[in-house]
């Protein structure tokens, strides 16, 4: 087949039934992403003749003597960015970046009238990142420059130093690169939830031209670990096998085969006879409590409760006796997906070294480096881990689901061997969010003070315990802290059942506890007759309370700012400007307006670290090694900003490796909202420790006292003396070091507000207004930062209405595409309105704070307690999709 790609003609023939998008990589266009298989995400787009096409829907052979133009041809021949890709640099418009290159392909060809209507226009390209915001800016050709005047590196909307590789598809992701003999790895999944393997019968298999190897639970160690990762081993329990002769869930891996193509190995895995004897099953939290449920481990106490939680402060019923108000409800909360357009994925390979090496989607490559030495039973010094650029992650990359698989075949065959999931695998073998149901109690005096605080907790884990006890008592913990209160009373548990496990997820359990203690305070505002902001007003915490749920145990949290009360005002002065937007609605529509409060500790608990290293190069430049990964937190900017700022230069001046496990110190990793306040700290530390040395070396040169020594962006002056950095660097290397390990923690704070309507005749909602005030302390990057509350509040908008994973009564996923499970697209997302409290906090760098996880935590219960508003229903049960609000509307048939 003849075809032009790029403008090159190219003369290959494809497979039969080949897609254009794997036709397209397998030429070296790496540009063209996959993302979801099945035509739904467009991260996949070119353009054909000149018309765009979802690339793994189209059949390749289509594309014979046609003009095929990918992300990289857009680009003029010298490098000049098209238009498009212009605008999307200079208005930053992505996070992961994952989704760009189709994003701006799909853009590239809108018509005005298209343009005219964007939702319409980009119904085929989803971003699971920026909330579309960013997005819309660049389209626009909309440029933000807030922050700090020009030559002051922090503090200012500084650009991502992948850039301009992002928008001409330069930037490598996990699997954007050709390695000569790779085989390719496919799984067997277990088709029953609960049942022991009796045998495997790989023969058939085996005699498959092209079949390699077939690894089943004989081949595997038998050590038993955790798919989540931490610092501290032991806060994930010791539950799982790489491959185990018993299987918990639908979907769990049973077998895995080795082949020369993709295709082989699907058809040896299709090959494989498994015999499988049924073990009983229990797929709810209360069945799987009852004193006759079959136990899904065997562990001590015999007992599918994973981790309990019974906390106390005061005396509850006293509390509640005395209250004037009191409000009780059971709130759920579902299993959604993380839904990064990476899919996870792992290709491993040996060195010649004759070490192994793995290259990942992680968001942790030294806990994934740790783990495997663990598993497999070699010195960690023989593994390597590398992490390219990921493409999402909102902690479901801080899991250990492919690596191990990958390696013990590259282990046993000496050949790289890859392995990358599908859609279907991203929703049925990766993790979700964790079911919990809530029940809050709360009262309150006539004067609207808080009595007692009670909660019971019960968190579905699924068929492994993975981050269960983290997200639990985490859960537990900063949704009832964030109130004063004398009495409070938790209980909870967290329970094993034969599902899909859950794991990591933003917010870390706090979304889920947030949703219901924030709507029963809105009911209790009501009950009293005052307003929601107020209520919170004189309840929340104050610098000088301990800020612990139900204990007084050693608390490493401390008020390094506050800021919520000005996030209190800010959202309320907002919101009280500017209600034109429900005019001309018409009778139909029900309008009302809610809001709801978050606050989240920074950082894990017991122990987070980072290591950095700052140098000075021998051509008089500087580069930064970090551990840190990549995914869209925004991480590497800041760190080139906080470097910058150290050293007097602009970002750009300095080079940055990252997230490999040769080239840089270690790191626990890229969660918990550490980026910034744990590893920003340790790079700002190396650069403080560079820029002394810098100086030393400078005045010891030129005979003067260090104190008279300024070290400017080309060198260091003292009087009319001057050394250039490439003079001092000629005297040898010279490096900083950086250390922080995360303790004592902070506190952010996070206030959302919606005004919705609800139409009273089908239950759909419509977003008018949302407002989001956030406590980030010093704001390294005003636009960056915005857009990680952007792309919170919209991820949790969907979580909120309308995303769900289904499992069926027999314990299968039966959501398994994005066309069923429905993401977020352009059209769904209002225009969040950001405000920041102006606030400097003393523990992290340059006062900066967390805030990437924390924006996802108020918006369910915001928005619930706006559909309250305006319909006078309380809704407990999530997702707030239409059916559901218009089954209990008044008067509804």
């Amino acid at each position: 087949m003849s075809v032009t790609v790029n403008g090159s003609p190219f003369d290959a023939e494809p497979r039969p039934g080949q897609c254009l998008r794997t036709f397209l990589r397998e030429l070296g266009w790496f540009g063209v992403k996959k993302g979801c298989d099945a035509g739904d995400c467009g991260a996949c787009t070119v353009h054909v003749d000149g018309r765009p096409v979802h690339s793994c829907i189209f059949p390749a052979f289509r594309a014979e003597g046609r003009e095929v133009t990918t992300v990289e041809g857009l680009a003029g021949p010298d490098g000049t960015l098209s238009p498009v890709q212009q605008k999307f640099l200079e208005a930053q418009g992505f996070q992961c970046g994952f989704c760009t290159a189709g994003m701006i392909s799909t853009v590239s060809c809108l018509t005005p009238r298209q343009l005219d209507d964007l939702p319409g226009a980009l119904k085929g390209n989803l971003c699971r990142c920026t909330g579309y915001r960013a997005i819309e800016d660049a389209v626009r050709g909309v440029v933000h420059a807030e922050g700090a005047a020009d030559g002051e590196a922090a503090g200012r909307a500084v650009a991502a130093p992948a850039s301009r590789r992002i928008v001409t598809g330069a930037e490598r992701y996990t699997f954007d690169l050709a390695m000569e003999g790779a085989l390719h790895m496919k799984l067997l999944r277990s088709p029953l939830p609960h049942a022991r393997v009796a045998s495997i019968d790989a023969s058939e298999t085996l005699a498959i031209p092209g079949v390699r190897l077939v690894l089943t639970h004989m081949d595997a160690p038998k050590t038993l670990t955790s798919t989540g990762l931490h610092e501290l081993d032991s806060d994930d329990p010791p539950d799982t096998r790489l491959l185990d002769d018993v299987v918990r869930h639908i979907g769990q891996r049973v077998a895995a085969v080795v082949a020369d193509t993709e295709a082989v190995a699907e058809a040896g895995v299709g090959a494989l006879k498994v015999d499988y004897a049924p073990l009983p099953a229990v797929f709810e939290p209360a069945a799987a409590m009852a004193p006759d449920a079959p136990l899904l481990h065997e562990r001590e106490p015999k007992s599918n409760v994973l981790a309990e939680v019974r906390g106390r402060i005061g005396e509850a019923d006293e509390g509640f006796a005395q209250a004037d108000a009191v409000y009780e409800g059971t709130f759920d909360s579902h299993r959604v997906q993380h839904a990064h357009l990476e899919t996870h994925g792992s290709l491993a390979w040996i060195d010649d070294e004759g070490r192994l090496v793995v290259r990942t989607s992680s968001q942790v490559p030294f806990l994934v480096r740790r783990r495997l030495a663990f598993v497999l039973d070699l010195p960690v010094e023989k593994v390597r881990v590398i992490c390219a650029r990921v493409g999402g992650g909102f902690g479901g990359k801080q899991e250990m689901l492919t690596e191990d698989i990958v390696s013990l075949a590259t282990l046993k065959l000496g050949r790289p061997v890859k392995l990358e999931f599908t859609r279907e695998e991203q929703f049925i073998g990766a993790t979700t969010r964790h079911p919990m149901r809530v029940r809050a109690k709360l009262g309150a005096t006539a004067d609207g003070w808080l009595s007692a605080i009670e909660m019971e907790v019960t968190s579905n884990t699924g068929a492994y315990g993975n981050h269960g006890p983290g997200v639990f008592f985490h859960g537990c913990n900063e949704s009832v802290a964030l109130y004063r209160c004398a009495a409070k009373r938790i209980d909870g548990r967290v329970v094993y059942t034969n599902v899909v496990p859950a794991g990591a997820f933003r917010g870390y359990g706090l979304s889920q506890t947030n949703f219901a203690i924030e709507s029963a305070m809105d009911e209790l505002a009501r009950k009293i007759g005052i307003s929601p902001y107020e209520i919170r007003r004189r309840n929340v915490i104050r610098p000088g309370d301990a800020m612990v749920a139900f204990d007084d145990h050693p608390h490493d949290v401390e008020y390094g700012s506050y800021g919520l009360d000005q996030c209190l005002d800010l959202v309320e002065a907002a919101m009280a400007t500017d209600r034109g937007e429900a005019v001309g609605l018409g009778v139909d529509w029900l309008v009302g307006e809610g809001m709801a409060a978050g606050m989240l500790d920074t950082i894990p608990p017991r122990g987070h670290h980072s290591h950095a290293q700052a140098r000075l190069t021998g051509e008089g430049g500087y580069e930064l090694s970090i551990g840190t990964a990549e995914f869209g937190n925004g991480s590497t900017t800041v760190h080139a900003q906080l470097m910058a700022s150290a050293l007097g230069v602009a970002p750009e001046a300095v080079t940055i490796l990252q997230s490999d496990t040769d080239i840089a110190g270690y790191d626990t990793g890229a969660f918990g909202s550490t980026g910034t306040v744990v590893a920003g700290k340790a790079v700002h530390k190396a650069a403080m420790d560079l820029k002394a040395k810098i100086i030393g070396s400078a005045a010891a040169r030129l005979g003067v006292d260090q104190a008279t020594c300024d070290l400017g962006p080309d060198g260091v002056t003292a009087g009319n003396a001057k050394l250039t950095l490439k003079e001092i660097a000629d005297e040898g290397g010279l490096s900083g070091e950086g250390v922080a390990d995360g303790s004592p923690r902070s506190v952010a704070f996070n206030v959302q507000a919606f005004r919705v309507a609800v139409h009273r005749r089908t239950g759909a909602i419509r977003i008018l207004r949302s407002v989001h005030a956030a406590d980030a302390g010093f704001v390294i990057n005003p636009m960056q930062c915005r857009g990680q509350v952007e792309g919170g509040v919209a991820q949790a908008i969907g979580a909120a209405l309308y995303e769900h994973v289904d499992v069926s009564e027999d314990g299968e996923v039966t959501t398994v595409t994005f066309r069923n499970y429905h993401i977020p697209a352009f059209a769904d997302v209002p225009r969040t309105e950001v405000l920041f409290a102006e606030t400097h906090d003393a523990l992290g760098p340059l006062g900066a704070k967390s805030m990437s996880e924390s924006p996802f935590n108020p918006v369910a219960a915001a928005l619930c307690n706006a559909v309250r508003d305006a319909t006078g229903v309380r809704f407990t049960s999530l997702p707030l999709t239409a059916d559901r609000i218009f089954g209990r509307l008044p008067g509804s048939v």
